[in-house]
């Protein structure tokens, strides 16, 4: 009864601690663009869009909104809690909904402590962005960031905490990083012995597993298990496996409790009510992610600084007689320093791109072989941590086409499937 698409419904947010839907990537336009709010001390929220209604016939219901399943679990305890703006309570009208931590205060579970993700416990910071420690503006309650150096919570931060309770949206992508995060959450807990629940959310990207599996020699924060680039599985799911592989470090397993999505199974398509993150603003961009993604670890725009984050690329470098299409990235939200800002790129518009659940390399080699100087297009550090391997830039410089190169990832993809099936909690 509450996921289907009403466009463009805007509610006022005005209680004081609930994450803001996180707006990206705009500059200010119906209420679309909102200013960081970051800061050392305190972060604040303004009022934010819903980008969904949430209604369906499908009556999928997420963990956060199973209450009255795992309240029992968090009375009279000291409670630690993993949350961004994608960490919300719907109402049954679908119209209006509550955080997960106001939820939580409001039936006088005591919070010791939030622990946030990339892009901050607002979601506002850009990607990759420091962001430090803070107090809520609210209720004064610590949040702990764990991005940039403090990615795995300190034995002191989990000092005043008997149970964590671990809620984010995932999309299901490898380079995605709220899975390192739960890795490191996962990890600390089971080194603390702290139980650790998990309020699962159905994946977008949930319906395929596709796309090169990551090397264990290029293991880094974009990708830190052997899986393909798109793994198929919830937050829920990726956690018992992280458990049953032994990923964490020593071995070690977590104490875990997944409250599973109800009336979802894997094959269901799924639109978001929410932006996960300051530079997924809709379905468009979260369908194309996995393949557009791969531009981030190149010197070519992904259409961050613009409106349509995700939905284009582009650079200056591109041939203008093969990209017509113009756009100049600008400063906005969620990209304070976006790549080639101010200069005009050359590229292709996706927005209205038919998406297929796959990886595609088709605009990444169109790219490459229609650059004007092709060692610009991977001078950068990174696209061997996006891609997971350094396999794939060889193949796309050597010529290779999406057939070769997908043809090589058939047997990791296979491997990982078979292990995959111990672990999935929906069909």
């Amino acid at each position: 009864m509450w996921f289907n698409v009403l466009k463009n419904t805007v509610f006022p947010i005005t209680i004081g601690i609930v994450l803001v839907l996180i707006s990206c990537g705009n500059t200010g336009k119906t209420g679309d663009g909102i200013l960081k709010t970051v800061d050392k001390k305190t972060e604040t929220d303004k009022p934010h869009e819903i980008l969904k209604q949430v209604q369906d016939d499908s009556n999928i219901i997420v963990g956060a909104n199973q209450t009255e399943t795992y309240i029992s679990l968090l009375k009279g305890k000291r409670i630690g809690v993993v949350a961004n703006p994608t960490s919300v309570v719907f109402k049954a009208n679908g119209k209006n909904y509550t955080h997960l931590v106001d939820s939580l205060l409001a039936l006088n579970i005591k919070i010791s402590k939030v622990f946030s993700p990339e892009h901050g416990f607002r979601g506002t910071a850009d990607a990759g962005e420091l962001v430090n420690d803070s107090k809520d503006a609210k209720t004064g309650l610590s949040i702990v960031s764990l991005h940039g150096e403090h990615r795995k919570p300190k034995s002191d931060d989990l000092s005043n905490i008997d149970v964590m309770v671990f809620d984010l949206q995932d999309v299901g992508v490898r380079f995605y990083t709220y899975i390192s995060t739960l890795h490191y959450v996962m990890e600390a807990c089971a080194e603390a012995n702290i139980p650790l629940i998990i309020l699962d959310r159905p994946n977008p990207n949930g319906s395929y597993v596709d796309g090169p599996t990551l090397e264990i020699e290029n293991q880094s924060f974009l990708g830190m298990h052997p899986i393909p680039l798109v793994h198929g599985m919830t937050i829920g799911e990726y956690a018992k496996m992280i458990n049953g592989e032994k990923w964490l470090k020593n071995g070690v397993q977590c104490q875990i409790t997944v409250i599973p999505v109800k009336n979802y199974n894997h094959n269901m398509p799924y639109s978001l009510p929410i932006r996960p993150s300051p530079n997924l603003p809709n379905d468009q961009s979260i369908k194309l992610y996995p393949s557009l993604g791969l531009f981030e670890g190149t010197t070519i725009n992904a259409g961050r600084g613009t409106e349509f984050q995700f939905q284009r690329y582009g650079a200056p470098f591109l041939n203008k007689s093969v990209f017509t299409f113009t756009y100049t990235p600008v400063e906005n939200f969620g990209a304070k320093n976006p790549k080639h800002k101010g200069i005009l790129c050359y590229g292709e518009d996706l927005k209205d791109e038919k998406t297929t659940n796959q990886v595609s390399l088709k605009w990444l080699i169109k790219a490459y072989n229609n650059a004007s100087d092709k060692s610009k297009v991977f001078n950068t550090a990174n696209f061997t941590t996006h891609a997971g391997t350094a396999k794939l830039q060889k193949q796309i410089e050597a010529g290779l086409s999406e057939e070769q190169i997908k043809a090589t990832w058939q047997q990791g993809l296979e491997t990982f499937k078979n292990s995959r099936k111990k672990y999935l909690i929906y069909n």
